[in-house]
């Protein structure tokens, strides 16, 4: 089965990849798919923007799309940045620049508590819709460390490993992470979903 990314990330068609070829999936890109969509991420929940953006490639490529819509919810700003993590701060910041307003904005903030979440929904021609959702608990780190990873991954803590998510190796990662959970989840679903087909 082949599915389309709802999203122009590259490294999260590379995890998603990774993580569902093991149930024969292949996930291609937009532009594999001959599509070009921008959704307008409008919901208030990462549930609400995971579905309008799995629903606009489906119905742009004609094909079952997956989308991804993820954030980081800080319990000392509560809840921020949440589902504008990727908007944080405006369109003139990058990843690198979205940390540092997060670590400016924590100054002096305890508990440091957060938690990473990701919601995957799959959206087929037929209407038939699955969701999932991964939650990874963590801290805010008070300067960034690591090279890996991408997006908040340099200044958010596992407290078990002591190491922060971009330390980590793409195996480590994938097997802790709220992406990673929440594929595991939509994984489970997909497989008892296939055998109705």
């Amino acid at each position: 089965m082949k599915l389309v990314l709802a999203s122009k990330n590259g490294k999260k068609l590379k995890e998603m990849n990774e993580i569902l070829s093991q149930l024969g999936i292949e996930v291609c890109s937009e532009a594999e798919a001959g599509v070009d969509v921008e959704v307008e991420e409008t919901g208030t929940t990462f549930e609400e923007n995971s579905l309008l953006k799995a629903k606009a490639v489906m119905e742009a490529s004609g094909m079952p799309a997956i989308a991804d819509d993820s954030g980081l919810c800080v319990d000392a700003l509560n809840g921020a940045p949440g589902v504008y993590s990727a908007r944080y701060g405006g369109p003139e910041l990058d990843d690198n620049g979205r940390y540092r307003l997060l670590l400016e904005n924590m100054r002096g903030q305890t508990p440091r508590t957060a938690k990473f979440v990701s919601v995957i929904t799959c959206c087929f021609p037929n209407g038939d819709v699955l969701t999932a959702r991964g939650e990874c608990p963590g801290t805010i780190a008070f300067a960034p460390m690591g090279e890996g990873g991408f997006g908040y991954d340099p200044v958010f803590v596992i407290p078990t490993l002591k190491k922060t998510f971009a330390q980590l190796t793409a195996e480590e990662k994938n097997a802790i992470s709220h992406r990673g959970k929440a594929l595991e989840a939509f994984q489970e679903k997909l497989k008892e979903y296939l055998k109705t087909m």
